[in-house]
């Protein structure tokens, strides 16, 4: 008669075993975990990076749509220095201060508005750029200051403008010639704008942004000797 196999007793597991067993599941909801939360950081750093760039972007757009504005003036062809010997109109729209009047502001400068030119400033025809509390703002005329920033995505911390001049002699165009302090001379005028800030969630998340503009309606001085 054949003989049955023995059976051995069923055996669970040993607590040493259960403890292994719980620590390393542990162990890898704890990586996991670790990993979902980090790419959740990326995610939000990226959102307000994007955010960010946008904002300094659409603001650098604006600052350098209305500086190329400055100056202009609906009669420009009166500041033309071969109008005659006695000389050229100056433009009333020309100034552009920095640092100046009105308070605060990083920028004033002025440009016509007028459907038909009346060669003097009106209230409307004033303009100014200023950093106030993290918000780069800008005047509109008579209608006084508003944001180009929004407060809650970006604070702006850093806003200039660097002027450059640069003149040349026009002499040379004289019919006759031309010498002296007196000759007719061009100013070529551009402003470089820099804006720096950072998200108003994460400071640790900053940008800036640089930008050059040429101002229009460049201003001759002098005229040619008769």
């Amino acid at each position: 008669m054949a003989s049955r196999p023995t059976q051995r007793p069923a055996r669970g597991l040993t607590l040493v075993e259960l403890l292994v067993a719980s620590a390393v599941g542990l162990f890898i909801v704890a990586t996991v975990s670790s990993l979902f939360v980090g790419q959740l950081r990326t995610h939000r750093g990226l959102l307000l990076e994007s955010r960010l760039m946008q904002e300094l972007r659409t603001a650098t757009d604006l600052v350098t749509r209305d500086l190329r504005r400055a100056g202009h003036w609906g009669a420009a062809a009166s500041g033309v220095w071969l109008r005659g010997a006695s000389g050229v109109l100056a433009n009333p729209y020309a100034a552009v201060a920095l640092g100046a009047a009105p308070a605060s502001a990083a920028v004033a400068f002025r440009f016509s508005r007028d459907a038909v030119e009346n060669h003097q400033l009106d209230d409307n025809e004033a303009f100014g750029l200023r950093l106030r509390g993290g918000v780069l703002e800008m005047q509109l005329g008579s209608g006084g200051w508003q944001a180009l920033t929004d407060a809650g995505s970006v604070v702006v911390t850093d806003f200039r403008l660097v002027p450059t001049l640069q003149t040349l002699d026009l002499a040379a165009w004289c019919p006759r010639g031309c010498s002296g302090s007196g000759c007719p001379r061009q100013q070529v005028r551009s402003l470089a704008v820099l804006i720096g800030a950072h998200a108003a969630r994460d400071a640790q998340i900053t940008r800036t942004l640089r930008s050059e503009v040429r101002l229009r309606n460049d201003t001759v001085t002098g005229t040619c000797s008769s």
